[in-house]
């Protein structure tokens, strides 16, 4: 079978599709896929250690606030539309799998006129804008969460989880204990500022240093918002983390994390204790909603966070040996381990 994957602009909506593609090549070794991403966007880097032959095609955004953008990008989304149409004429798919991304939706519609089935799965708790924009044209939706069944129609939505990558499975402590030169008799915090809405975040870290630094180590994903920390010997900053992010998954003690469900999905089912900061009023609160009433992770609101309360929040916590256990324990609740087995059962039954 050959299938053509499209996601791109955020890592969010590549994840699950890395997942997928692992599992397709597992059942069928001899699966050729093509991924069409956005052209600087920061997947490239994650899909090419993956080796999948990849396209970037124009991709505009669709906007529910006054942008002047809005006047420009419908323009990139019909040359998106066009290329797409060439590349489906050339590529010749059976399949057509997308996890989101605006960058989809011109290729989905493409899709569509030429009869092509399209499958898109739906990660977050709210429906975005580009999957809504999809459903008419799928033959499938995936989602995540069951309160995502009312959002599309019933008939062709499916509940399965949120796909995640085999190689997060695989993380080392003693290997992560190496790669960042830690000290493995002390706490280790992983803080993931994620690739949009890091700048607030990362700020926030940088302030509290000082403090962290008293009572445990940091490594701190600052997704490319640089920032002006200061030199400790415990702190440890990346842009990104590709082959290395299982080792930092590994070596945590704790997470602190936006509320991307990518990343969720993650430490859902490595069970890792989480603190989740949601960027304020966006699809993320929805998110970090849903694992804070299940007791699978705190949440603190962004809106009024300072140093001090940062660095005290992750203080009772992680010298909290028994909250750390429970918060481990609930949050392996919130994900099936098997969503990319079961999209592509589905998919070659």
């Amino acid at each position: 079978m050959k299938f053509l994957l499209s996601g791109g602009g955020t890592i969010g909506s590549v994840s699950p599709l890395i997942a997928i593609f692992e599992e397709i090549k597992r059942h069928d070794p001899n699966a050729e896929v093509l991924w069409l991403e956005t052209k600087n966007g920061a997947e490239h880097k994650l899909i090419a250690s993956y080796n999948i032959p990849t396209k970037s095609i124009s991709s505009g955004k669709f906007r529910r606030y006054f942008s002047f953008k809005n006047f420009v990008d419908p323009f990139f989304v019909l040359l998106g539309f066009f290329q797409s149409l060439l590349i489906i004429l050339k590529f010749k798919p059976d399949l057509i799998l997308s996890a989101g991304g605006f960058i989809s939706v011109p290729v989905a519609w493409a899709g569509w006129i030429l009869r092509k089935p399209v499958i898109i799965h739906q990660q977050d708790v709210r429906p975005g804008l580009a999957n809504k924009l999809m459903a008419p044209t799928a033959k499938l939706i995936t989602v995540t969460f069951k309160k995502s069944l009312t959002d599309f129609s019933a008939g062709k939505t499916k509940l399965i989880g949120n796909p995640i990558r085999a190689d997060i499975l695989t993380g080392s402590r003693e290997r992560g204990y190496n790669f960042f030169q830690l000290d493995s008799a002390r706490p280790t915090v992983l803080i993931i500022g994620g690739g949009t809405g890091a700048i607030t975040l990362n700020k926030i870290v940088s302030e509290s240093l000082d403090g962290l630094m008293n009572f445990c180590q940091v490594i701190h994903l600052t997704g490319g918002k640089v920032i002006e920390a200061k030199k400790y010997s415990n702190y440890r900053s990346y842009d990104f983390l590709t082959d290395q992010l299982k080792n930092a998954y590994a070596v945590a003690d704790l997470v602190v994390s936006r509320a991307g469900m990518s990343v969720l999905s993650e430490l859902a089912i490595l069970g890792k204790p989480t603190i989740i900061i949601p960027i304020p009023n966006s699809h993320q609160q929805d998110n970090a909603v849903e694992f804070f009433k299940n007791n699978a992770a705190l949440m603190i609101d962004e809106s009024n966070l300072n140093a001090r309360d940062f660095v005290a929040a992750i203080a009772e916590i992680i010298n909290d040996k028994a909250q750390l256990s429970n918060l481990s324990d609930n949050i392996k609740k919130m994900m099936p381990v098997d969503a990319a087995k079961q999209i592509v059962e589905i998919i070659y039954q």
